[in-house]
């Protein structure tokens, strides 16, 4: 990665500095001036043509290249996602809409995506189709010129304050259960929708249950070709599964290690150093496992093999790094009260940063579909190019 990443990182950085809470850790907290602050957030990233860089400018980017992309969200996801939610709609729903969305879909829901202003969930999972995605039972059937959508999805993030869903449905039983599902885009403020939270360690507006009953929904709101919903939801997984640079947050962490403990470093075990060093090694070979699928990408195609492998390195550095930065951030402290040599704040803002990263990791094999699902993907793309 050349050209001018080096520079766009430090715009970047400069604006996360001037415009980020000191010490944030995430637009989903208990405190709503963290959600506040990520909305400003965007909305300054999408006026300095920042926020979804590489869309076409007729949708509101600029026409940058993937690469500028990939050092907007490593930037982003190092610094806890000061965009908060829009992720979402800028790496994935968005593009989505572009390449299967009618003109009037691309009308009404790019524009806002592009300056920042709406947040979206996904309506996939549901309690007996999770990894099995295609088993799901939300079903969508004809009703006169539109649909009755009924059903439940759960683990579904940001539901209570998103304004629109990307929602799988069944139309209809035929063939394979691939086969007969349909992507809708629906409005979160119809009352035929009802969200209850689910309560986890990670914090409010993360997960939640959400019920359709009867939502009605016309062809206008259909994505793409009805029954073929399958086709756009195995393009949207390889892409969101790469489109979180969670390496980064990771070498951030690690990297400000030694310079927060300061003189403690010297107190570390010789065999915690070396798991620091091996997690660092990790860090670059996750980036370049990433580069890789970016280049597909920028090719015009990923290969499922591929998002796999970059999947199963990733997730697995965030849990063993949480491991050993949480190892590191028991070191953390003040070796005496009367010290000069050692910043508390900083170091305080160390311990959060590594138990917040901890929290996260835990989910990080299971979302956006199981490791187990990954090997498989994995090895059913290394058995069909042997």
């Amino acid at each position: 990665m050349g050209g001018a990443a080096p520079e766009l990182r430090g715009e970047l950085r400069r604006l996360v500095h001037e415009h980020v809470p000191p010490h944030f850790l995430g637009a989903f907290t208990d405190d709503p001036s963290d959600l506040e602050a990520a909305q400003a957030f965007c909305r300054l990233l999408a006026d300095n043509g920042l926020l979804c860089m590489t869309w076409p400018e007729e949708f509101g980017g600029r026409g940058a290249s993937i690469w500028e992309q990939t050092v907007v969200r490593e930037e982003m996801w190092a610094h806890h996602e000061p965009r908060g939610a829009q992720y979402m709609g800028v790496n994935w729903v968005g593009p989505t809409i572009m390449r299967h969305g009618t003109a009037e879909q691309q009308d009404t829901h790019l524009p806002p995506i592009a300056r920042g202003e709406v947040i979206w969930c996904q309506g996939f999972s549901e309690p007996e189709a999770g990894s099995d995605l295609a088993s799901l039972r939300t079903a969508a059937r004809r009703d006169g010129d539109g649909w009755l959508i009924s059903g439940q999805k759960i683990w579904t993030s940001y539901a209570t304050m998103a304004q629109w869903c990307f929602l799988l449905a069944r139309t209809s039983n035929d063939g394979r259960k691939q086969q007969g599902l349909t992507v809708f885009l629906v409005p979160m403020s119809d009352p035929a929708i009802e969200v209850r939270p689910i309560r986890a360690m990670l914090g409010p507006h993360h997960l939640n249950e959400v019920f359709f009953n009867d939502l009605r929904v016309t062809d206008a709101d259909v994505l793409g070709t009805v029954d073929e919903g399958w086709k756009v939801v195995q393009e949207v997984l390889a892409y969101e599964r790469v489109g979180i640079a969670r390496y980064a947050r990771c070498e951030r962490l690690l990297q400000a290690a030694p310079s927060v403990l300061g003189a403690r470093w010297d107190d570390l075990p010789g065999e915690l150093k070396a798991r620091w060093t091996r997690m660092l090694t990790h860090c670059r070979r996750a980036r370049l496992l990433a580069y890789r699928v970016v280049s597909m990408q920028s090719g015009g195609a990923v290969q499922p093999g591929d998002a796999a492998a970059y999947r199963i390195a990733v997730t697995t550095l965030d849990q063993d790094s949480a491991e050993v930065l949480t190892e590191i951030a028991a070191y953390a402290t003040p070796p005496s009260a009367d010290t000069d040599e050692f910043d508390d704040d900083t170091a305080k803002w160390f311990r959060r940063a590594v138990e917040d990263h901890w929290r996260y990791s835990q989910a990080a094999t299971v979302a956006s579909g199981s490791i187990e699902m990954q090997r498989i993907l994995l090895a059913r793309a290394l058995l069909a190019a042997s």
